[in-house]
């Protein structure tokens, strides 16, 4: 079993590295400082969520509103994200992506197509399906009883 779990690791940080490469080149073809993966990461949350409100950001990502404004106050500062307060409820705000946090978003999805590409050419049909089903079931979130 040592021999399974070693290999399972090493083709993890294999795959981990392509990844990783994958979302690095995308940062430099923003052309913007300071950016990490964390702020790439939210900034897709925010993108899919339409506008969110910090509420309905930390729901989506399982964090807590605290942990989340300290990211969208960074994302704000560096011109990312704007915050419009709602016209219902002034307590709140909704999140909208700027232009260059668009942009962004554009080029990690670059990076995204790259990995179904690699991916979709190293596999047939059927193992792509057995892939997404594997992932699926890896990346469940949902406790088994």
């Amino acid at each position: 079993m040592d021999n399974v779990k070693d290999n399972l690791k090493e083709k993890m940080v294999e795959f981990t590295r392509l990844i990783s490469t994958a979302e690095e080149d995308a940062k430099e073809h923003c052309e913007v400082q300071d950016l990490t993966i964390t702020h790439l990461n939210y900034l897709e949350i925010i993108g899919k969520l339409e506008n969110p409100t910090v509420t309905e950001l930390a729901t989506a990502m399982g964090l807590t509103k605290p942990s989340i404004t300290i990211i969208v106050d960074r994302l704000v500062a560096k011109g990312f994200v704007r915050r419009m307060l709602s016209d219902v409820d002034k307590r709140s705000s909704f999140l909208y992506l700027t232009g260059l946090g668009k942009q962004i978003n554009m080029w990690h999805d670059c990076a995204h197509d790259y990995m179904i590409d690699l991916i979709s050419h190293k596999l047939n049909e059927d193992e792509t399906e057995l892939f997404i089903f594997l992932l699926d079931k890896i990346t469940d979130t949902k406790k088994e009883k």
